[in-house]
C-alpha cells in the first residue's frame, strides 16, 4: 500500500517511542515523511535498535534521552530540539509510567511520580515545544480507557490519563490562535509488554486479546494510524478531542 508522505519536511518529537505504541507511531510519522526524534529514558538498546529499524527503512531518525517529567531535562530536550532543526512542527506526548496500586497502599512519592511523567510532563514539554511550532503545528497526547473506566490496581495512573485529557482541552483552546492543534488519542487495551505493569496481568492480556466489535484485536498500527491522521492537513478542524480507537470495545465494558 502507498503511504501519503503528506507529513513530508516535518520535525516530530515521539516521547517514549523505543518501543510498544510509541515505535509504532514513530515508524508510521516517518513513512509519511517526517523527521523523527525518538525520546526514550532507561532504555538505551530499545531505543538504538528502533533507531536503527527505522534508518533502514529511508526514514530520517535519531534519538534524545531525557526525562520528561522533570522541568529541566524537559528544557534541555527542546534547547537540543531547537539547536539542531530549528524547529518543531509535531509532538506526540506518549511517554508513560505509573505505579499499580490500589488507592490504600499508594504513598504520596507514588502519587507524585505518575502525575509528573503522565500529567505535568506533558503539559510542560506542550508549552515548551509550541514555541518551536509554526503555524500547523500539532500535539497529540496518549490516554488510556482508564481515564473514565476504574480499573484493578489502576487509581493513579487513570487520574493521571483523566488529568492529560483535561490538559488537552485547555491547550487545544490557548494554543489555538498559533495554529497549533491539540487532540488526544485514547487506545483501548493493546497487546504490548506494557501490559506487563498490571497486577491482574492474564485477565488484562485476556481482555487484549479478545476480538472487539469490530471483529479483531486492537493493534499498535491502529492507534498510529488515527496520530498521524491527526498530524496532517486534514484534521485541522479537529480540536481539543479523545479519540477513542478500541474497535467499540468501550461500548460494551461491564
Amino acid at each position: 500500500m502507498t503511504i501519503s508522505q503528506n507529513l513530508s519536511g516535518k520535525i516530530a518529537l515521539v516521547t517514549g517511542g523505543s518501543r510498544g505504541i510509541g515505535k509504532s507511531i514513530a515508524s508510521e510519522l516517518g513513512r509519511r515523511g517526517a523527521t523523527v526524534i525518538i525520546n526514550y529514558l532507561k532504555n538505551h538498546e530499545a531505543a538504538k535498535t528502533t533507531v536503527e529499524e527505522l534508518k533502514l527503512q529511508g526514514i530520517k531518525t535519531t534519538r534524545i534521552k531525557a526525562h520528561v517529567g522533570e522541568e529541566a531535562a524537559i528544557d534541555s530536550l527542546v534547547s537540543k530540539i531547537e539547536k539542531q532543526f530549528g524547529q518543531l512542527d509535531i509532538l506526540v506526548n506518549n511517554a508513560a509510567s505509573g505505579v499499580m496500586r490500589p488507592t490504600t497502599e499508594l504513598s504520596v512519592k507514588h502519587w507524585d511520580w505518575t502525575m509528573n511523567i503522565n500529567a505535568r510532563g506533558p503539559w510542560m514539554l506542550s508549552v515548551a515545544a509550541s514555541r518551536l511550532m509554526p503555524d500547523g503545528g500539532r500535539i497529540i497526547n496518549i490516554s488510556s480507557p482508564g481515564s473514565t473506566w476504574v480499573l484493578p490496581a489502576y487509581f493513579a495512573v487513570g487520574v493521571s490519563k483523566a488529568a492529560i485529557e483535561a490538559v488537552t482541552r485547555y491547550l487545544a483552546v490557548e494554543l489555538g490562535p498559533k495554529g497549533i492543534a491539540v487532540n488526544t488519542v485514547s487506545p483501548g487495551f493493546v497487546m504490548t509488554e506494557a501490559l506487563n505493569a498490571f497486577p491482574d496481568q492474564l485477565g488484562i492480556r485476556d481482555l487484549a486479546s479478545r476480538p472487539t466489535p469490530a471483529g479483531r484485536t486492537i493493534t499498535p498500527e491502529d492507534v498510529s494510524n488515527v496520530v498521524a491522521m491527526l498530524c496532517s492537513s486534514d484534521a485541522e478542524m479537529i480540536r481539543g478531542q479523545v479519540i477513542v480507537v478500541d474497535g467499540g470495545e468501550t461500548l460494551r465494558h461491564e
